[in-house]
């Protein structure tokens, strides 16, 4: 399928086909959680008045393996970076100061910070992915740098948050697009032949191997299975509007009812070097937002092994000067592990 079919999708303000909008929407007003929906009333109060939306996302919002106590995922959507961190300094305090904050997150958005309700019993911790409502749009879209955004929009998500209707109106195409989206970066990797299940286990794995993780290659399976009721309903309309569209055949039926695509036109081989490319490119940008991380995530050190450990099952202890000075003296630790790491081996 070529790029201008997607883009043919996604022209106006609307997607054309009401059907398929329908479809990409789901799981975006589905109830949240009452810890979820405190974390996301104390961003929005945190950010302020250049609060556009909330999104959560991740383990919490999936149900899928997730601790009481780890931190929930959201995507904050703002009007322009200097006034939300200048809000969220006068409202929370912050390590670092808005004017670090704001100029960071100009370059490789979006930045990941650490927001407390300190308040809350438990103690609540909201992870927090902040990006202009402009970069949003951007990275939620075809002309995306990397897989930050679209390799979280294509699976659950909930708007948590939203300022008025315009501001839904926006937020909720950019994740319709880029739901729809997943068929331009996961058609290299699809078999010839497949149905909506392998769709979403391809989509998934291609997407999870993007990021360097701790985690087995086996959590995809987990991961699906805690996902199925949302995303295959989703993408089955995705595949049907595809097939009418030209941009993929049905060959048949399987037994239990799924239809089976091919591709029409299968990506060549400079096709898969682009995604390849593509791929490459979003983990070397992923990598270097790392260094932002230290810079702004509260406890960056302490979270990242408490992570590897949940993860991956391999606890690293860190001696009193890995400790103290994690920059210097703690790499030949984290290389060894990365060159180990569970994703990795499968």
């Amino acid at each position: 399928m070529k790029r201008p079919l997607l883009e043919s999708l996604l022209t106006g303000a609307e997607l054309k086909s009401v059907e398929l909008r329908s479809a990409l929407a789901s799981g975006l007003e589905a109830p949240l959680s009452s810890r979820a929906m405190r974390l996301a009333e104390t961003l929005a109060r945190g950010f302020g008045p250049a609060t556009v939306a909330l999104l959560h996302y991740g383990s919490h919002a999936t149900s899928s393996d997730a601790r009481p106590e780890s931190a929930h995922d959201f995507l904050a959507i703002v009007d322009d970076y200097g006034s939300a961190y200048r809000s969220l300094a006068a409202t929370h305090g912050t390590h670092y100061s808005a004017f670090r904050a704001s100029t960071l997150n100009r370059f490789l958005a979006p930045n990941v910070i650490a927001v407390a309700d300190a308040l809350a019993t438990p103690p609540l911790l909201a992870k927090v992915a902040v990006f202009s409502l402009a970069d949003f749009q951007r990275a939620s879209s075809l002309d995306a740098l990397d897989h930050f955004v679209l390799g979280r929009l294509f699976q659950p998500v909930g708007l948590a948050w939203v300022r008025d209707a315009a501001s839904r109106s926006i937020v909720e195409r950019c994740v319709l697009q880029a739901r729809a989206a997943s068929f331009w970066w996961a058609r290299p990797y699809l078999p010839n032949r497949f149905d909506v299940d392998t769709y979403c286990r391809v989509v998934l794995s291609t997407s999870f191997g993007a990021e360097i993780r701790p985690e087995h290659m086996d959590r995809v399976a987990a991961l699906l299975d805690a996902q199925r009721t949302t995303i295959l309903p989703m993408y089955a309309a995705l595949l049907a509007w595809l097939a009418r569209e030209g941009g993929v055949l049905e060959q048949a039926k399987t037994e239990a009812g799924r239809v089976v695509y091919a591709d029409r036109r299968p990506p060549g081989g400079w096709g898969r070097f682009r995604s390849s490319l593509y791929f490459r490119r979003s983990k070397l940008r992923a990598t270097l937002r790392w260094v932002k991380y230290i810079a702004l995530y509260e406890n960056w050190l302490d979270y990242v092994l408490q992570k590897v450990a949940r993860r991956s099952g391999v606890a690293i202890d860190l001696s009193p000067r890995e400790r103290r000075w994690p920059l210097i003296f703690l790499w030949p630790k984290a290389i060894r592990f990365l060159r180990s790491r569970p994703q990795r081996q499968d």
